[in-house]
């Protein structure tokens, strides 16, 4: 095993930022063999990082990067879950485009699916919706369009190339800390960020990341079915910053009707058009209901709006009337008139 990765893997103290730059070096030198790669995923799959360690793993990476703007959008939001949990449609991609359609500025960071499951990346792609490739073309898509899906460029190019040096090991194995880590990754510099945890409580080194000086306003979401996004049929906390929490009781703002069968996925080949569909308003209650609860916690989350109730009307009359589909269209538009290639 390299030396660098030593007190990675070992954890009997939290690895410090010498500790992961040591990586990152070794890694631009080529000096990592595809073992130690698979050794040091393997072990930050197996048990995430303490909260200290994981800090510095996110500094580290970040220092590497461009310098973000002096100042974060104003009332922007980014919403991206951990995965995990039980499989549904893309709430938190309809979400985006629901809470965009009412007025809220959104931007939406993903990937693709490591699973069987069409990640919100494999679902853009299949609609011919854009996404950006730099933070200038991010602020332009939210100008233009009042959401903007951001590329791979908004992710730190160091873990794709440790993910490469393990191949062919598929990253499915190692997907669960690659998507627990992922929304506090993504460097868009938005104002708040609302992250789905797929656990009935935020694990404390979530809690860790989601307080990070600097970092957005974040917002943890979690319900006793352990799913990353809210739900219409049971309570819901919202994991607010200093340790507060708000809870949406089910039945509260939305019916409490329906199951998790309300809100399964379609196969891959009926993604875009079922996605579609559900824009258009013609979905089930359930599902319905769970999206305008998490449009509504975008628009509140972002300040775009300060009453629960009020957002979750608007969210139900942008179905109704058209303007989620719409926007969805004028994007897809976009990319034809020369917007940039998803993937």
């Amino acid at each position: 095993m390299h030396p660098a990765l030593v007190p990675l893997v070992d954890r009997r103290a939290p690895a410090d930022a010498d500790h992961w730059d040591a990586l990152w070096q070794a890694l631009a030198d080529r000096a990592l063999e595809r073992a130690d790669a698979l050794a040091l995923l393997a072990s930050l799959t197996a048990a995430l990082p303490d909260g200290p360690s994981l800090l510095a793993l996110v500094d580290s990476l970040d220092r590497r990067r461009p310098a973000p703007p002096s100042a974060p959008w104003p009332g922007t939001v980014n919403v991206v879950g951990t995965g995990g949990g039980p499989s549904t449609v893309n709430i938190s991609t309809a979400s985006a485009l629901l809470a965009a359609a009412t007025g809220a500025r959104v931007v939406k960071s993903g990937s693709r699916a490591h699973t069987g499951r069409t990640g919100s990346i494999d679902l853009l792609d299949r609609l011919g919706v854009p996404l950006t490739s730099s933070l200038d073309h991010t602020a332009d898509h939210l100008a233009t369009h009042g959401i903007a899906f951001a590329g791979p460029f908004v992710y730190p190019g160091q873990l794709a190339r440790l993910a490469l040096l393990a191949v062919p090991t598929p990253m499915r194995v190692f997907g669960r800390f690659l998507n627990t880590l992922g929304p506090f990754l993504a460097a868009v510099p938005v104002a708040a960020q609302v992250t789905g945890v797929s656990a009935t409580q935020p694990p404390p080194p979530l809690r860790t990341l989601a307080a990070r000086p600097g970092g957005p306003v974040t917002w943890l979401t979690t319900n006793p079915v352990g799913a990353d996004e809210l739900l219409s049929f049971t309570d819901n906390t919202v994991h607010l910053p200093g340790g507060d929490t708000r809870t949406l009781p089910a039945g509260e703002l939305v019916p409490a009707d329906g199951t998790l069968g309300d809100l399964a996925p379609v196969s891959r080949d009926e993604a875009a058009d079922h996605f579609r569909a559900v824009l258009a308003g013609r979905t089930s209650a359930p599902l319905r209901a769970t999206l305008s609860l998490n449009a509504a916690a975008l628009a509140v989350a972002s300040g775009h709006r300060d009453d629960w109730a009020t957002a979750v009307g608007e969210a139900g009359a942008a179905l109704d009337d058209g303007a989620a589909l719409g926007l969805l269209e004028r994007l897809t538009a976009s990319r034809l008139r020369g917007g940039s290639r998803v993937g």
